[in-house]
């Protein structure tokens, strides 16, 4: 049996090549491609059903990418010992394909389409994330699916002051700025990222530089394609037409519909009257409908919203709230709501609320990451919780799916921009953010929140950071656009774009930008940056009305956790054998001690309830972990006696020899009654030698007695 490999390769202009290659794997699938760079490969299939199912008026899309722990040489942890349920960061990465890929397939492709990407060999320099849009719009690319593609995904990074398309994951280390950016040949569709406080230029300018390498990397794509042959794509049929019941929903609903949005109700409110506007259309169509027609009169009377709330923006510049397109809703926030919690504050904007929380542990508590190519611990945990009740609907809480990681995640990194160093900070925090109310943006306020908890908390950040969802109505006919601050739920689902900023006074931290539309022109790009800017500038006035600064202390009844460092030499002296002094510390002083080896050093966190337990565990491990000093006095317990002298124990675990000349200035014979085990006997240290032996003195303590003075010799006879 053979097999026809068809392969393409991607020059990135730093020495690094990607190979496309395909019809060697997975040949049943509707289109497969193999992506290597260096030892890094990742497995991306593509497959579509034929036919739509019934009923079905949207692209039902999944896209997993998943790491095989034998692409790094590991096994997988757990009691299964195999690969699970996709984790947060493989979820993410779906997400980021899924975004990029979404936007391109026509808007009446309706049938159930799987995307599959799997790292099957792994370089430990070599980032997966930033090739996994890649190899999937190649693997569509290579196949019969109908795709208005190719796109590709960079990762751009500023390095020492210079962009760089993805960088190693040592020199990402160093970056200022971090975006993973999707787009077309023609357009970007996809951007998200954190940076550290970088401004508006910056940010073009990044996206800019990331196009350019897209650019080049889409037309690698479609040269493959074309070598395997796939330009023509399937046909398909996948919605029903009917123009006249079109042209009746329009001529029986839309000025109606106009009329609601232009009201300035509530979301509820709203709601309401739309679906009343709309059962009286469909009860004006007859009692029996086929599958059809009632397909397309909810089809239909769906456009006629879409069409009025964006002709109404377009044409009077109003909202569906009565807002025109720059002003942020009503704000109002509270800190210090939860009396238990370490930290918390509601943020509340318009129909949106955020209730969170701040939690302060210790090293014990760091989430333990086991990824094939990402593990470690991670001292920083956000989660954020979106239940039914906030929009006021009923359904089975199945925990956090897709939609909340990825939110979580875009707080996460814009509020890990301004957490204190370690040695300033060594608690592990947790941020939990509960959903309460929302109608637009809740990720924003969940941003918003978490500042003003975290501030409330005591920890000491480096600026306060804000939030702000913007959205883009456009006309391609009349060539008319606005740029929304603060976008509405219906708004984001009726509009052209979603774009989520966050920063402090200073610059952007984090953003994360999709498109449902081509042709983002640059200049629009930059006046909604700008326009994003004043918004979160108003936002962090309205917080700054609450709290301006972290606390000057933890709550009372807030943990205090101290860290500290000592030489690597004293870390088997703190733990003891069997791990006995630690636990003997422990459990005296009733604080939590850990200790680990870093960089050669041995850093100790001391973790407790109270200061008292912190001070005397602290106090403990620092005379463990304390060098003698030549010339010091110290306060000794007698541990042995001999007949040479007796050994005295000056810190916990370091004796020395007290000879028995050096006693006493009188000369002493033996050690008969000189001393008794136990005894306390001030000493000091004279000298150490090279094996480390420690030389005592207590005679160097006592006043010297006179000399005897000898009679003067008599003078010789004459």
């Amino acid at each position: 049996m053979s097999y026809n490999e068809i392969k393409t390769t991607i020059d990135m202009g730093n020495g690094a090549q990607i190979e496309l290659s395909t019809g060697k794997l997975a040949k049943q699938a509707d289109g497969s491609v193999v992506l290597k760079q260096g030892s890094t490969m990742l497995l991306a299939t593509v497959v579509s059903a034929k036919e739509a199912k019934p009923g079905v008026d949207f692209l039902p899309l999944s896209v997993d990418y998943q790491e095989k722990y034998a692409a790094t040489g590991r096994i997988p942890g757990g009691f299964l010992r195999r690969e699970a349920r996709l984790s947060d960061y493989e979820v993410l990465i779906s997400r980021i394909v899924d975004r990029a890929l979404r936007p391109l397939f026509p808007e009446d492709y309706h049938a159930d389409t799987q995307v599959m990407i799997s790292l099957i060999s792994s370089d430990k320099e070599v980032m997966p994330d930033a090739l996994a849009g890649l190899a999937a719009s190649a693997a569509l690319a290579v196949s019969d699916i109908p795709f208005n593609g190719p796109i590709s995904e960079v990762r751009v990074a500023k390095i020492d002051g210079q962009l760089v398309i993805n960088p190693t994951r040592t020199e990402l280390e160093k970056a200022s700025l971090e975006f993973i950016v999707a787009g077309s040949a023609q357009d970007i569709v996809m951007v998200e990222g954190e940076a550290n406080e970088i401004s508006e230029a910056e940010m073009v300018e990044a996206i800019a530089f990331a196009h350019d390498a897209i650019k080049k990397q889409v037309a690698s794509v479609v040269a493959l394609a074309e070598q395997v042959g796939k330009t023509v794509k399937r046909t398909y049929s996948h919605e029903p037409t009917n123009p006249e019941l079109r042209e009746a929903a329009f001529k029986a609903t839309y000025d109606q519909v106009y009329a609601v949005a232009k009201s300035g109700s509530t979301k509820h409110e709203r709601s309401e009257q739309f679906a009343t506007i709309g059962k009286a259309f469909f009860e004006t169509l007859g009692e029996e409908l086929d599958a059809d027609t009632t397909f397309l009169a909810k089809k239909y009377f769906h456009d006629v919203q879409y069409d009025a709330v964006r002709n109404l923006l377009l044409d009077e510049g109003i909202r569906l709230d009565g807002r025109n397109s720059t002003t942020v809703r009503p704000i109002w926030t509270e800190v210090d709501y939860l009396p238990a919690a370490h930290g918390s504050a509601v943020f509340t904007r318009g129909e949106t609320q955020s209730l969170t929380s701040v939690t302060l542990g210790s090293k014990d508590d760091e989430q333990m990451i086991d990824g094939a190519f990402i593990n470690g611990y991670n001292k920083f945990i956000l989660h954020y919780n979106f239940p039914a009740f906030s929009v006021g609907e009923a359904r089975p809480n199945r925990g956090p799916g897709r939609r909340e990681v990825g939110h979580g995640a875009l707080a996460m990194r814009s509020l890990k921009q301004v957490l204190p160093a370690q040695d300033e900070n060594p608690y592990t925090i947790r941020i939990v953010s509960d959903i309460l109310e929302s109608n637009g943006s809740s990720s924003m306020a969940t941003v918003c929140a978490g500042t003003l908890a975290l501030m409330d908390a005591g920890v000491k950040i480096k600026a306060p950071v804000s939030g702000i969802a913007m959205g883009l109505i456009t006309d391609e006919k009349s060539g008319k656009y606005a740029i929304l601050s603060d976008i509405l739920g219906d708004e984001d689902h009726l509009g052209d774009m979603d774009f989520k900023v966050t920063g402090t006074a200073k610059g952007i931290v984090g953003c994360q930008m999709d498109l449902k539309i081509n042709g983002l022109k640059w200049e629009v790009l930059t006046q909604a940056l700008d326009q994003a800017k004043e918004a979160r500038l108003h936002i962090l006035g309205e917080m700054n009305k609450t709290l301006t600064a972290p606390r000057e202390d933890y709550k009372s009844h807030a943990p205090r956790l101290v860290s500290i460092t000592i030489d690597k030499e004293f870390i088997g002296a703190v733990i003891g054998p069997g791990g006995k002094i630690i636990q003997e510390m422990q459990r005296e002083t009733g604080a939590s001690i850990s200790i680990e080896e870093v960089d050669n050093k041995g850093v100790v966190q001391v973790f407790a309830d109270n200061k008292e337990a912190v001070d005397a565990a602290l106090g403990r491990i620092k005379a463990i972990a304390a060098k003698p000093e030549v010339g010091a006095v110290y306060e000794g317990k007698v541990k042995s006696i001999m007949a040479f002298g007796a050994f005295v124990e000056i810190m916990p675990g370091k004796d020395g020899l007290l000879h028995i000349s050096e006693i006493d200035w009188t000369r002493l014979e033996n050690m008969d009654g000189v001393f008794t085990e136990g005894e306390i006997v001030k000493v000091k240290l004279l000298d150490v030698d090279k094996q480390g032996k420690l030389k005592l003195s207590r005679k160097a303590l006592l006043p010297r007695p006179p000399r005897e003075e000898k009679p003067a010799p008599a003078a010789p006879a004459e």
